[in-house]
């Protein structure tokens, strides 16, 4: 530990200034009760970092944040009331308030706790030290866990022995690498990374669900590709998804950042686990992934394969046109991913497609009725060579040119 991580006697942090964050305080922490901020915002506020939650942990009981928070005006949602939380919402905005807990019984998966008043047992039960600092509302800062030293020197590390708290929760082993992937941090904590290898075969009694939540969080952050290869070193991402091709992530990444968008969950993961359809149903399986999402990256899988290599001109809008805007982008995606070869061309092709404005069919069926056709799947069928000609023609013809072939058509079949 660096001589720079002595812990200062106050954090600033702009949110304690916040009229909404104050009034929480203000309302919870009084009649002997004492109130702090805790968790990820300390960390982010200390990394500099805007936090996009602020969480408080509280010696007064459930019932009494609740009937506190009330009185003062906010809405109280017993959001995890069992186990100690309740989300008091004050000007539109949730703040979840946790009493403070003990751990009396833990299995891996699930843990019995009792409520107490003691912080720093309450500080030692969580998971990671930089995630157990907590701030009063004038910015006194409270360390137990050595956090403040770690988040300076970029460290993940485990509160106690790490075995023993990935023991008591499975799922602490895939959070490790998640902040690593979200805070990109550097090397992985020796005694860490040591005790997740020897923890891997116990993610499969873990509900996909709970794994499928993590995931989403590890594939979105800034720093998941050098995490996903640590994690396919380590033997974990093999437990969690079965076959995975962290280099075709890796990829993906880079178009993405080539291209300029936005990072898709789907995407990535359909990457990281696809190749052909089967690999998406086996993925979805076992991260327990809606239907849509599902559906999604099935979608791109199919359609990539008419995406690479990347189309001439006319053929990429007729995949535009019949694949739709967030279609082509996830075909061109996973196209990238799975093929070989600079990204460039790729990113050229997404670019010249963007702004496309995909047309609609200028003529329906009820201009086929209005030509004296008879409704029945003949108006389809008629409908359909219409515009694979307007499509042929670059989607060239107007109205009236597709109303004149429509016409001609219909003669010639009466």
């Amino acid at each position: 530990m660096t001589s720079a991580s002595v812990l200062p006697a106050r954090l600033a942090a702009s949110f304690l200034d916040d009229p909404a964050v104050r009034a929480v305080f203000d309302a919870v922490g009084v009649a002997g009760d004492e109130v702090r901020i805790i968790g990820g915002a300390v960390r982010d506020a200390i990394l500099g970092r805007n936090p996009r939650e602020i969480d408080y942990a509280t010696t007064a009981l459930p019932a009494t944040v609740a009937r506190r928070g009330e009185a003062a005006g906010m809405r109280a949602v017993p959001t995890g009331i069992d186990h100690g939380t309740v989300t008091l919402v004050t000007d539109g905005r949730p703040f979840e308030v946790t009493t403070l807990r003990e751990d009396v019984e833990t299995d891996g998966r699930h843990a019995v706790v009792r409520f107490g008043r003691d912080w720093t047992a309450d500080a030692l039960r969580r998971d990671f030290s930089i995630n157990a600092l907590s701030v009063e509302a004038d910015g006194t800062l409270h360390d137990p866990a050595g956090g403040y030293g770690d988040i300076l020197n970029r460290r993940i590390r485990f509160i106690g022995d790490a075995d023993t708290r990935i023991a008591e929760d499975r799922l602490r082993l895939l959070r490790f690498f998640r902040f690593h992937a979200q805070l990109g941090f550097g090397a992985f904590d020796a005694d860490g990374l040591s005790a997740a290898i020897r923890a891997r075969a116990g993610l499969r009694d873990l509900a996909a669900e709970r794994i499928g939540q993590e995931m989403r969080k590890l594939l979105l952050g800034s720093h998941a590709v050098p995490v996903v290869a640590a994690m396919q070193d380590a033997g974990i991402l093999e437990v969690v998804l079965g076959i995975a091709y962290p280099v075709q992530l890796r990829r993906l990444v880079a178009f993405e950042a080539a291209a300029e968008i936005d990072a898709r969950f789907t995407r990535r993961l359909a990457a990281l686990g696809a190749r052909v359809v089967e690999d998406v149903d086996r993925v979805a399986l076992r991260l327990r992934l809606s239907n849509a999402e599902r559906d999604g990256m099935a979608a791109a899988v199919t359609a990539s394969t008419r995406l690479d290599p990347p189309p001439p001109p006319d053929e990429l809008r007729r995949a535009a046109y019949q694949l739709g805007a967030e279609g082509i982008a996830g075909g061109l995606a996973q196209a990238v991913a799975t093929g070989g070869g600079p990204i460039l061309p790729w990113v050229a092709a997404f670019r010249s497609i963007q702004d496309w404005p995909v047309p609609q069919l200028p003529v329906s069926g009820a201009d086929l009725l209005a030509a004296g056709m008879r409704p029945g799947p003949a108006i389809g069928a008629v409908l359909r060579t219409l515009e694979e000609w307007w499509i042929g023609e670059g989607f060239a013809p107007d109205r009236v040119a597709l109303i004149r072939r429509m016409q001609q058509i219909v003669a010639s079949q009466q």
